[in-house]
């Protein structure tokens, strides 16, 4: 079973917590149990899981990424001139592996599964969902 999420993001580095629409998604399903992979389609967007409860998390592991990789160093030469994005993006990774038991993600108290945008923004950023199993 499988499918593609469609995001838009409106800033050039954005968390947007995609776990509702997983969670939503494997209710339509029926899966039951297995396991799930979510993997971003992109070079300049990356799949974590972090704190859902205090928006500041997000505020401050953005910020913090842009202390470590600038967004205008003098020594890149990528012509696209985005290769804090690409850095983010390794950093972070392109992917998770997710466990799926009683029809739901499991996932701890304050987790939630995010959308990372490190080169926005963007229209129709692909997230893709595998589940394996069941």
């Amino acid at each position: 079973m499988e499918t593609t999420l469609f995001l838009s993001t409106n800033r050039r580095d954005q968390m947007i917590d995609i776990t509702d629409q997983i969670e939503q998604w494997l209710k339509e399903t029926g899966v039951q149990a297995g396991i799930l992979i979510v993997t971003s389609l992109h070079t300049t967007a990356g799949i974590t899981v972090n704190e859902n409860a205090d928006p500041d998390v997000k505020t401050d592991f953005l910020r913090r990424l842009d202390e470590v990789y600038p967004w205008e160093h003098p020594k890149d030469r990528h012509m696209e001139g985005n290769t804090a994005a690409h850095l983010k993006t390794s950093t972070v990774g392109h992917s998770q592996t997710l466990v799926i038991s009683n029809g739901r993600l499991v996932l701890g108290t304050w987790q939630g599964v995010y959308f990372c945008e490190f080169d926005g923004p963007r229209r129709n950023r692909k997230c893709f969902l595998k589940v394996v199993g069941e």
